[in-house]
């Protein structure tokens, strides 16, 4: 118990680097093979900016747990109904994008966790155990201990409440959104500016002082990824589908076009 670990909270808490590969193309279950063959520890599963529905997140999540690498949904807004749906249907952890306050972090953790933790509601048998009849109060508690909850900050507002936020109890990551960030200051895909560093370090050290793990995305410069990693970023969400497929695709058409005589 649980039958399904979450693989990516033991890496997390054993201080190593959790990284995942974001999913906007991906329909089909062979993705979570995929990604664990080539070394990923978890799938973000993107249903904020993509038309993916409930039901093919929820058969990729379940596809994901006995593979070993952890289903992470990003849903699309802060309401209840977005986490309780995908966590019942296999998700091992939620992102909640666009948080901004210290209240809107304290839904997020009720929204994703049983009580005493959280008011998230009971159901019968979990994806998570393998459809095993546990005792609720087992159950909930290994829930609990298992799901990850995300809050993505992506405003320099936000940032500058991550103490604040950091300190909610249930939360498991802080993750940067630094493609919003950026637009938010006016230096769109700068992310190399000093303000971004400085939302880096000061989010990294929130973090610290809470106990919990700081996350980064929409930073892909292998430099500023070693950069921030060297910071103290250990949730870390690698690249897309998209931008995968695209640069093996363009890779091997140049190659055959050099053939040419």
């Amino acid at each position: 118990m649980p039958i399904y670990p979450n693989h990516t909270k033991r890496r997390l808490k054993e201080g190593k680097i959790a990284i995942g590969m974001g999913l906007r193309l991906a329909r089909s279950v062979d993705i979570a093979t995929i990604g664990k063959t080539c070394g990923y520890d978890w799938l973000f599963i993107d249903m904020e900016h993509n038309s993916m529905d409930v039901d093919t997140a929820a058969q990729i999540a379940m596809a994901a747990l006995p593979v070993g690498i952890s289903p992470i949904v990003r849903v699309p807004g802060k309401e209840h109904h977005h986490a309780s749906r995908l966590l019942d249907a296999g998700a091992q952890g939620i992102v909640v994008p666009h948080v901004d306050s210290v209240e809107e972090a304290e839904r997020a953790v009720a929204y994703c966790k049983y009580p005493p933790q959280g008011h998230r509601s009971a159901m019968g048998a979990l994806p998570q155990f393998a459809y095993e009849s546990v005792p609720v109060g087992e159950a909930t508690k290994a829930a609990n201990e298992e799901t990850l909850v995300v809050v993505m900050l992506e405003t320099p507002d936000a940032i500058a409440k991550v103490d604040d936020i950091a300190a909610v109890k249930g939360l498991d990551v802080v993750l940067i959104g630094t493609n919003d960030l950026c637009a938010e200051m006016g230096i769109p895909g700068q992310f190399g500016d000093p303000r971004v560093e400085d939302a880096y370090r000061k989010v990294v050290a929130a973090c610290n002082r809470n106990g919990i793990h700081p996350g980064m995305g929409g930073v892909y410069d292998p430099k500023l990824m070693e950069k921030y990693i060297g910071y103290g970023m250990r949730f870390i969400l690698s690249g897309g589908d998209v931008s995968f497929l695209m640069a093996g695709a363009r890779q091997r058409a140049d190659f055959l076009h050099g053939l040419e005589l």
